[in-house]
């Protein structure tokens, strides 16, 4: 079942990671996260815990509010 939360987090996290010139398994890697787990966060597939997303939020080297996407005025999802 698809979750529009999901995707537009896993969504993020790709444009975060690709914008720092980190590969998925570079990523996973820093973040102690299985490779294949981490495409499944990225194509928002998983409901992820507390735990991996602060994994990851250190893994990037940003505040785990980063990791969530924020609506315009217009209401549309940006820097994503």
């Amino acid at each position: 079942m698809r979750n529009d939360n999901l995707l537009a987090f896993g969504q993020r996290v790709k444009y975060l990671r690709k914008n720092k010139g980190i590969s998925q398994e570079e990523m996973a890697a820093l973040a102690g996260i299985d490779r294949s787990y981490m495409g499944h966060i990225e194509r928002g597939e998983k409901n992820i815990t507390l735990t991996k997303i602060y994994q990851i939020s250190d893994a990037l080297g940003i505040d785990v509010a980063d990791l969530f996407p924020r609506a315009n005025a217009d209401g549309e999802l940006s820097d994503i």
